[in-house]
């Protein structure tokens, strides 16, 4: 990385922390704290999540319809697929924007959380405080693994659904639909195991915001 390339990058995390504390900074003094913040950030991704699931399986479906295409409007069937492989993008996407969302509140909460701890001067009060923060950590490293697993989970879905729906945009007849006829079980596959994982990450995410309200 050249010094001018680093130098550019270092401004560029500054600025983005900056504005980012001037964020924090302007909910706080509504009253809302960064844990406010952060439970409301999960609540958003284990959603989006949730909305995925909805459109994956969709698109699964629409796969399956055109595999087992028997009469009709070939390419009816194919722009419905097509239509519901960029909604499953679109999902994607906003699932990874809402991840990326929650790490960055997180940080910001555990950074400020140890911080906070020199500051004590009831030993008692600070220990406490200290294995809260812990616990807290704790929980939250599980529920982002489960997360990130999912994010890294669905290019590859995608790139599978994406190459069927190439392939059949340009020969789009009854051969080249048995020729992609094959790829049905393993996606079906993938798509299953995609969607087990979000509803393990949603169920991290239940308890996280619980423990968190609670």
């Amino acid at each position: 990385m050249s010094i001018t390339f680093r130098s550019v990058f270092l401004l560029l995390t500054l600025s983005l922390s900056s504005c980012q504390s001037v964020y924090y900074s302007a909910w706080e003094k509504l009253g809302v704290e960064k844990r406010d913040i952060l439970v409301d950030r999960v609540e958003d991704a284990r959603d989006s999540q949730t909305e995925a699931q909805a459109e994956f399986a969709s698109a699964l479906a629409e796969f399956s319809a055109l595999i087992n295409f028997d009469g009709g409007e070939l390419e009816s069937v194919y722009h419905t697929l097509s239509s519901q492989f960029d909604d499953a993008q679109t999902a994607a996407d906003d699932v990874s924007a809402r991840i990326s969302k929650v790490q960055s509140v997180a940080d910001a909460l555990f950074e400020e959380w140890q911080a906070e701890l020199a500051l004590y001067t009831n030993p008692n009060l600070k220990r406490d405080s200290q294995r809260k923060l812990h616990d807290t950590k704790a929980q939250y490293k599980a529920m982002l693994r489960a997360m990130r697993k999912v994010e890294s989970s669905m290019p590859p879905v995608l790139n599978a659904l994406q190459n069927n729906v190439l392939y059949l945009k340009h020969n789009l007849n009854a051969n080249a639909v048995g020729a992609v006829q094959g790829e049905l079980s393993s996606i079906q596959s993938d798509v299953g195991s995609l969607i087990d994982e979000m509803n393990a990450a949603i169920k991290q995410s239940d308890r996280f915001i619980a423990s968190m309200k609670g």
